[in-house]
């Protein structure tokens, strides 16, 4: 996980650097026992359920699942990767990080990068002169306020202007020294055809910069000022820039979407400005690609509530139905104590009427009414039973044809209570029984669907209470932990999460739970991480009689267990007549008795 930061620099950050002050600046912390209770920044609440440890450094929600140390709850909190969450607590906190302590490559890739974001903000800078150049940018400046944006508006989303001709920026940058291979690896320049040189990949067009949650310049949107094709124009993938994980306006929106609990999303620059532009603020934009899972992910950071904006015409339907699939099949775990949830993030389809676009729709009406529209938008399950039933009609044959259409969605809803209710909702709309729709989206529900669903609740149906109190015990009361060697402990536990974070345990030899921050850093699973900070933080009375007595509990079921499976095994060899595996079982089985012995005499 620390690729960038050397292992000694990422402890001296830790041990430097108090969760609860870097929390409490946007979360309002009080008191409680030895914690701090709040309310979730990463999920609606009302009654306080985020819990932060001073003693262990972590945080976790009880209410969500989300769970962490201080780097993770910036790297959530902020969308920050982790060396840019690392270093910003080591300058917070004074620690220095020396490039010469990263090996060739590390030195190579981070250098790389900063050397890219560095050309795209003189990029940025460049094009952000040239529209406001007396000459040059006039025409896009016209074109802008044409569109009814403000100053303001032009300034907070750092619009520019790529002038006429084919090496413009090239110069420009050219003069700043920096390398032209970079420069067309940061997808400002092409080479030419016969590989003598470069030129600008944006000419004659308006300038939209794309930044990261940070406000770093990872890439560039450009559209042309008339009717000429192509209209937009996009940075290509880079190092710096992915678009399936990036969003137009995100940095700038993000704490508007806290603060109401609703993202807007739209498809484009312009429409994304005119939301800003009429107030809207807690809105973005995907970047000439279609919702994608990161997307999802990424949002629901910042708010539980998300509404999609279409145009009215078929493309805006067409682009709708492709971003339902991937919002609903998107999920949240959430693990409270011993129950798993699946939720989904409250999602919305919002189709403007008219004909209208989100930009020409504030033209002509008020944002009230956007959001009175935005109001009664309807949730995905509701949204496609309406296109099915426009699409097929409500005739003997369209009845069966939107059955056959929502069959599938219904299928992937894990809540049986939510599946009853939408599949009732369904069979009302189109005026057929019940229990019909149910029989057909039961038949849907494939062997595939049920495993991915077993494969979901795993750490519920496989990970039995008895593994989690063990894995607790030895990140609450690492005292036990040369017990849980002897008696070979991890060996019994059947789920395979849990097993790796025990055996994660014993190789960081963890001393105290003080130490759970610093084993939290080395784990780059999510699920992982969340469920280390769940049991770390629901805390029992732990002593070394007790914990012994736990031990021999858990290993004397996991022997039965074992030596029943084992037993099967050989019965089956002897029935098959295999002697190698006959052999190789029975050795197993002296081997393990062995073992057996000699933890009784220990």
């Amino acid at each position: 996980m620390a690729i960038f930061i050397p292992e000694d620099k990422v402890l001296e950050i830790k041990n430097a650097a108090d969760i609860v002050d870097v929390i409490s600046e946007v979360v309002h912390l009080k008191k409680s026992g030895k914690n701090f209770l709040g309310l979730c920044p990463f999920h609606s609440e009302k009654t306080p359920s985020f819990s932060v440890s001073p003693e262990k450094q972590i945080f976790y929600c009880f209410g969500c699942g989300v769970g962490g140390n201080i780097f993770s709850f910036l790297m959530k909190h902020d969308g920050l990767a982790f060396p840019e969450a690392a270093r910003t607590l080591a300058r917070r906190y004074g620690v220095d990080i020396p490039k010469k302590s990263l090996t060739f490559e590390q030195n190579k890739r981070i250098t790389e990068r900063e050397s890219l974001l560095n050309i795209n903000r003189q990029a940025m800078d460049y094009f952000c002169r040239a529209l406001l150049s007396k000459s040059a940018g006039i025409p896009a400046m016209k074109y802008l306020k044409k569109r009814g944006f403000s100053p303001e508006i032009i300034d907070k989303f750092h619009l520019g202007y790529a002038p006429k001709g084919w090496d413009n920026l090239l110069n420009f940058i050219s003069k700043k020294g920096a390398p032209l291979a970079l420069v067309e690896k940061s997808g400002l320049i092409l080479p030419k055809k016969d590989k003598r040189g470069y030129y600008d990949r944006f000419r004659d067009r308006i300038i939209f910069p794309i930044l990261d949650v940070n406000q770093a310049v990872i890439g560039f949107g450009g559209r042309v000022l008339d009717d000429s094709l192509p209209k937009y124009l996009n940075s290509p993938e880079t190092p710096v820039y992915n678009k399936s994980r990036s969003l137009y306006g995100l940095y700038t929106a993000k704490d508007k979407c806290r603060t109401t609990n609703t993202i807007f999303i739209v498809e484009g620059y312009l429409d994304l400005l005119s939301l800003h532009q009429h107030g809207i603020e807690n809105s973005v934009a995907t970047l000439g690609t279609a919702l994608t899972p990161e997307h999802v992910r990424l949002l629901t950071r910042y708010a539980p509530r998300l509404v999609l904006v279409y145009d009215s015409d078929e493309a805006g339907i067409r682009s709708a139905l492709r971003c339902v699939d991937i919002f609903w099949k998107e999920h949240v775990d959430f693990r409270r104590g011993d129950v798993f949830q699946e939720e989904k993030a409250d999602t919305h389809i919002l189709v403007l009427p008219d004909e209208h676009d989100p930009d020409s729709f504030l033209m002509e009406n008020s944002p009230e009414i956007f959001f009175e529209e935005a109001s009664q938008a309807p949730g995905i399950i509701t949204f496609l039973i309406e296109q099915a039933i426009g699409k097929h009609g409500l005739e003997t044959e369209g009845k069966i044809r939107v059955i056959a259409d929502l069959r599938g969605p219904l299928a992937t809803i894990n809540d049986n209570v939510a599946r009853s209710l939408y599949i009732k909702q369904l069979a009302e709309r189109i005026g057929i029984d019940e229990n019909i729709v149910l029989e057909k989206v039961r038949e849907h529900r494939s062997v595939k669907s049920i495993k991915d669903s077993d494969a979901r609740n795993d750490i519920v149906n496989k990970g039995s209470r008895l593994e989690k109190q063990i894995i607790a015990m030895m990140l609450q009361f690492p005292a036990i932990l040369p017990a849980i060697k002897l008696y070979n402990a991890i060996e019994y536990i059947e789920n395979d999460i849990l097993k790796s974070i025990g055996k994660t345990v014993l190789e960081k030899q963890l001393s105290s739970d003080e130490q759970i921050s610093e084993l939290l850093t080395s784990i780059e699973d999510p699920v992982q991480e969340n469920l280390i900070a769940t049991l770390a933080m629901i805390e029992e009375p732990w002593d070394e009689r007790g914990c012994l007595k736990l031990i021999k509990q858990f290993v004397t079921t996991g022997k039965r267990k074992r030596d029943s499976k084992i037993l099967e095994q050989i019965k089956a060899a002897e029935k098959k007549n295999d002697q190698e595996t006959l052999d190789k079982l029975l050795r197993e089985k002296l081997k393990l008795a062995v073992q057996s012995e000699k933890q009784k005499l220990a």
